[in-house]
């Protein structure tokens, strides 16, 4: 019997969900290049596995001879949906005397003191990775927040903890930000059967923005220079064991071509950083071809959370590499456009279908915005509000390009049920609010030249009206705070529910619209 092509298309679609690398992005922006004096950090968490729970975690204190609990990730596929579970193996490590409280989805992002965190995985080269550690990528966010209140203090303790306990993960990213500063730490593994790992750090300039996309961004480490460059007492010396350098070679040591030499080369990464700088730093004319673009840029306009957003929703439209150009059609009037099943989401066994220029590897393209994204964050935080005010993680669910992000603050102390409920365990379900996101994002896939516009029109107001009301919402729970911190909370923790609801709501509406308005199109 022939396969189904639909059956068909879902193992392809499957299969290219399934992979945790070429993912996320996290654009990093400075205090001096913000608008209002914000540093910012940002994550597109693109993968079908990740828990979509937001986890509101109060701070504790713990009684001596504590211990904290470093579960192992483990892929599952016992529930409706594959996912990465976590446990029960694993291994323990002391506690310490007392944890900030932080929110965390599937990497945890920022904690009461405005300590805020975005990721993306770079892999590295796999011969790194090693199984004697206990600490992956997930666990070190939580860590980092629960102990620390710096961006520096972070760096310094995830050095500890992965020297004394290892790397568990593949090649990762972290950009760490304070209400003074934002860095990007790289990390990769000891090497098979080894405990430890090597990892450098750079910060990015106050009036400087930078971004990362999956591909090594740190080159030459200026250890003179320890406002700007930290690194692990072995970052040279683990990779000329490996062979990776020789400094005998006359060759400076670059971070990047040591332990992940092929992100450069790969347009599926450097695209999106090419991009990103070339928006915000137009007249640099920056190549879109080029193999090693600046760490980082000064923007020619001040950047704005909602400047941020626009970049996560961008698909290289109306450039060379936008990924619909060949599809088009000829309209009554006898003009050639866009066809409105011009898809930039396509399922990437299509591209070759229509000669689109796609796909996962070397020399292949990618969206910055992607249809199998769990949720974006845009973080501010900001030194001129005290810290239950002044950091705040704008979450957004499923495709970046369909979202609308709601304001969650540092201060708050729970969120609406359907925030805190795992899609992934439930399967569709209207107790999660991912599902209301996520169903627009794939419907408006079908037909996006035409529903785009429909979810403009409920997106854009709503992000506006979200952004707008922060000033007043701010300027009260300031207020509150000097009279009784505990009422700003309540304050703060009330208006993050209501908008988390209104945007659910809005979304699981404009679900039915499009499967209504559209029902004659399918």
């Amino acid at each position: 019997m022939p396969k189904s092509p639909i059956r068909a298309a879902c193992i392809v679609i499957f299969l290219f969900s399934a992979q945790p690398a070429d993912s996320c992005t996290s654009i990093m922006v400075g205090r001096k290049a913000s608008s209002d004096g914000s540093v910012m950090t940002s994550h597109t968490c693109d993968g079908t596995r990740y828990s979509t729970r937001i986890e509101v975690v109060p701070g504790m204190k713990h009684e001596p001879g504590a211990e904290r609990f470093l579960p192992k990730r483990r892929e599952d596929a016992t529930g409706p949906m594959p996912q990465f579970a976590w446990g029960p193996a694993g291994g323990k490590i002391p506690q310490t005397a007392e944890t900030y409280g932080y929110i965390a989805p599937a990497y945890a992002c920022m904690n009461e003191r405005q300590l805020a965190i975005g990721e993306s995985t770079f892999v590295g080269r796999k011969e790194m990775t090693s199984e004697k550690g206990l600490i992956y990528c997930e666990t070190l966010t939580r860590l980092l927040l629960e102990r620390a209140k710096t961006a520096r203090e972070a760096i310094q303790i995830a050095g500890q903890l992965i020297e004394q306990y290892g790397w568990a993960d593949m090649g990762e990213a972290l950009t760490i930000a304070d209400p003074q500063e934002v860095w990007l730490m790289e990390i990769v593994g000891p090497g098979k059967d080894a405990v430890g790992g090597a990892w450098a750090a750079q910060r990015v300039p106050d009036d400087h923005v930078s971004i990362f996309a999956n591909g090594s961004r740190i080159g030459e480490i200026d250890l003179s220079k320890p406002d700007f460059f930290m690194a692990s007492a072995n970052v040279t010396k683990l990779a000329e064991e490996k062979g990776y350098w020789n400094p005998k070679s006359g060759r400076p040591f670059r971070f990047y071509e040591a332990y992940h030499p092929e992100s450069r080369t790969d347009f599926c990464m450097t695209r999106r950083e090419w991009r990103v700088l070339d928006l915000l730093a137009p007249a640099l004319h920056l190549q879109p071809n080029s193999n090693v673009l600046p760490f980082s840029v000064k923007p020619e306009n001040p950047v704005t959370p909602e400047k941020v957003m626009e970049l996560f929703r961008d698909t290289f439209e109306d450039t060379e590499f936008d990924m619909t150009k060949n599809l088009t059609v000829v309209d009554d009037a006898g003009k050639t456009i866009k066809s409105p099943l011009a898809n930039p989401f396509m399922p990437f066994d299509m591209m070759k279908l229509f000669k689109i220029n796609g796909g996962w590897g070397p020399r292949g393209e990618r969206t910055i915005a992607k249809g199998f994204c769990s949720y974006a964050t845009v973080i501010q935080v900001r030194a001129s509000l005290p810290d239950a005010v002044g950091g705040v993680v704008w979450l957004g669910y499923a495709n970046p390009a369909t979202t609308t992000y709601v304001p969650l603050y540092a201060g708050i102390t729970d969120l609406p049920d359907d925030f805190e409920t795992d899609a992934r365990a439930t399967g569709f379900s209207r107790r999660a609010a991912f599902w209301a996101f996520n169903r627009v994002a794939k419907l408006a896939a079908h037909r996006w030249g035409d529903m785009r516009n429909d979810v403009a029109g409920i997106r854009n107001p709503m992000q506006e009206k979200l952004l707008a009301g922060q000033k007043e919402i701010e300027a009260r729970a300031r207020e509150l705070h000097a009279q009784d911190p505990q009422k700003a909370r309540e304050f703060l923790t009330q208006k993050t529910r209501e908008a988390c609801i209104e945007a659910t709501q809005a979304y699981w509406n404009l679900g039915d619209l499009l499967w209504t308005k559209y029902e004659e199109k399918w």
